[in-house]
């Protein structure tokens, strides 16, 4: 049941004038988060505090129109109200069944047309401008900075464009890269980041900067161009001229206009948002993008269904012990299909490859491929088909091929290669929502940026890559430290929301042992590594990576694999350090799941259980094998009873994961 509190009257709101200025408090509802707002007769800052801990220090904001409108500059307070809020938020496929929504609310509405809104939550802030004109306008640029109180540590996905002497090629992005450790005055002032990022305040507090409700508007990016402590917002400038380029499946600009975005009179613009939390963990199970985002725009969801999906790129096809040329062909997919079949896999897809190359016309089909055939026989084994598309090649014919192919009995579309965020990009993503939402169809939104909320919006969008997936183990240099970052960005990347990680591999390597192999790849890290993943990774829509016949040598691990879910009732962050270690439990139907993770350094450490309520518990575990530090393959399996009293022990090896399913007895 929802329930709603607005109140004029609640002591929100705290307005001193000094000096010419009037300084407005806004306090979370634990009251530990306090956002400071001075309003000047020339600009407006902001200024967040954490139990008396500075955590932002007075930071500047404003939005500049092309006709010489600035939000923000010489402003003339018109209203100021605020609002409590406490509601429950019940999502469709996510993490947990239930959100709390609750949070104190100042907004501050301007003789110019536009309002400036603040909120206060107890795990972060967000503002936004809304513009109230009766016009449509154009947004030359927008002005966010954070301006942090010292020379801290931050870690920083620095974007890596096509060309690197020009600066704004930094743009055409795959959002994919790992994190560098430093601190915010060693930034390269060459390069720009994309969010989200953290940013380490005092006392062992984390800062993670982002956006939410990206809709119709560029993402944003920081940028550190003089070696301060200051982060800029940097946002790409609107296309002007877009060349199509990999077969016409991409679309690269090569001219950009002078300014960022066409918007209509009444426009909400996104969230900037910074998330606070004093221990790690905190990050790994945070809900703000999610509460920040547009509410859902159709209220059946009876068809959209989250599920595994039996996947065919990362393992190159690779299928043996047949009597059959593996490949993209009928043959090669009906093997996909009784494998999907027999481990109750709900998905197949058929990734790059099923439609004509080089046409960028998803109306043509290879001649190896009777899809048709191909959907009736896995509909007869209870298996669901999905289509990658390249976006450009959707968004040629957006309405027809959803319409065609969801009448032939296709169930959803991963589109891929996006590689941009400016706002064209942006609002693709959301028109491919839109129109799949239309035909039942869900998206898996490939190739982009990271997630802003869209998920709620349009719930048939289960997953966004923006991640250094295990797809890079195809050709990265055994330089490439996957296993730390495994242990990374589930503090950073994944508070965004859902990724397509696309894990599960059957052949595992340590340290010394990783090589990339393009047609026959491997995992850094351990079996039980690839298996605690499923539990780690919050991904409604979860990919088997690895060669249906691998899978079929390593029976115990896939059938246990096949039977995580991959939406949760509820889900618990037990412990973790950024880049050290993470441990987080979930349930669905009052099955509870394990998993942790450790990076290069082998782990002991005791699980309190108390997480499962009272009672006594059967529990299937992985574990890590005595030699996994000399073979990442050797794993241990064991069923165990404990008491919900009672502590476990989980032991790591280097670069290894537990995992661990509990069934009351």
């Amino acid at each position: 049941m929802k329930y709603l509190i607005t109140s004029l009257f609640i002591l929100l709101l705290y307005p001193v004038t000094m000096q010419g200025q009037k300084q407005y408090i806004v306090k979370s509802p634990d009251l530990k988060i306090e956002v400071k707002i001075v309003v000047s007769k020339t600009d407006i800052k902001y200024s967040v505090t954490h139990a008396g801990d500075l955590m932002i220090d007075m930071s500047p904001l404003s939005l500049t129109l092309q006709d010489g409108t600035v939000f923000a500059v010489n402003p003339k307070i018109s209203k100021v109200s605020t609002r409590k809020v406490n509601e429950t938020i019940y999502p469709v496929l996510y993490k947990k069944k239930e959100i709390q929504d609750n949070y104190n609310e100042a907004t501050l509405q301007f003789k110019d047309g536009y309002s400036l809104i603040f909120r206060a939550y107890d795990d972060g802030i967000a503002y936004r401008f809304v513009s109230n004109l009766d016009k449509d306008f154009i947004v030359k640029n927008e002005q966010v900075e954070f301006n942090f109180p010292s020379d801290t540590k931050a870690y920083v996905p620095y974007a890596v464009g096509r060309e690197k002497n020009k600066f704004e090629d930094q743009f055409y992005s795959a959002f994919q890269n790992t994190y560098e450790h430093i601190n915010l005055s060693q930034w390269d002032k060459k390069r720009i980041a994309f969010l989200p990022l953290i940013v380490e305040g005092v006392n062992g507090k984390k800062i993670c900067i982002t956006e939410a409700d990206l809709l119709n508007y560029p993402g944003l990016y920081l940028h550190n161009d003089n070696n301060s402590t200051k982060l800029k917002g940097v946002l790409p400038s609107y296309p002007k001229k877009i060349v199509p380029e990999v077969r016409g499946l991409k679309g690269v600009v090569r001219e950009r206009e002078e300014y960022i975005a066409k918007c209509n009179g009444k426009t909400e613009f996104p969230w900037r948002v910074a998330i606070i939390s004093e221990k790690d963990y905190e990050l790994v199970d945070n809900d703000m993008i999610y509460r920040l985002a547009s509410s859902p725009t159709f209220t059946d969801y009876s068809w959209i269904k989250p599920g595994k999906v039996a996947w065919d790129w990362w393992n190159n096809w690779n299928v043996y012990g047949v009597d059959f040329r593996a490949g993209i062909n009928t043959e090669t997919y009906k093997y996909y299909i009784d494998f999907a079949s027999e481990y109750n896999i709900e998905y197949v897809i058929l990734d790059e490859g099923w439609s004509v190359p080089g046409k960028a016309d998803l109306m043509q089909i290879i001649p190896e491929i009777d899809l048709p055939e191909i959907i009736s026989y896995a509909r007869n084994k209870d298996v669901d088909i999905i289509l990658w598309a390249g976006y450009r090649a959707f968004d040629n014919d957006m309405e027809n091929v959803c319409r065609h192919y969801a009448d032939m009995g296709v169930k959803g579309f991963k589109i891929d290669f996006m590689d941009r965020d400016d706002q064209l990009m942006i609002d693709f993503n959301r028109r491919a929502a839109e129109v799949g939402a239309k035909y039942k169809l869900i998206i898996d939104i490939h190739g982009t940026s990271k997630p802003t909320g869209l998920n709620r919006t349009y719930p048939n969008v289960v997953n966004f890559e923006g991640v250094h997936g295990l797809e890079e183990m195809k050709w990265d240099p055994e330089s490439t430290d996957q296993v730390t970052y495994d242990v990374t960005f589930p503090f950073i990347r994944m508070v965004a929301g859902p990724l397509d990680y696309t894990q599960g591999a059957m052949t595992n390597a340590n340290k010394k042992n990783y090589r990339s192999i393009y047609d026959n790849p491997m995992s850094q890290g351990t079996r039980c590594r690839q298996l605690a993943e499923y539990v780690i990774f919050e991904s409604p829509l979860n990919m088997l990576c690895d060669s249906p016949t691998n899978y079929k040598r390593e029976p115990e691990c896939t059938e246990f694999i096949a039977r995580i879910p991959t939406v949760w009732d509820r889900t618990v962050a037990l412990n973790g350090e950024i880049a050290k270690y993470v441990t987080i439990a979930r349930e669905k139907d009052g099955v509870w799941y394990l998993g942790s993770m450790t990076d290069w350094t082998p782990r002991k450490m005791e699980i309190d259980l108390s997480f499962l309520g009272e009672g006594n518990f059967r529990v299937e575990i992985f574990k890590d094998g005595i030699n996994a530090d000399r073979n990442a393959n050797d794993y241990k399996k064991e069923t165990i009873n404990i008491s919900s009293d009672q502590k476990l022990t989980i032991d790591m090896s280097a670069g290894g994961g537990f995992v661990a399913k509990f069934d009351r007895i």
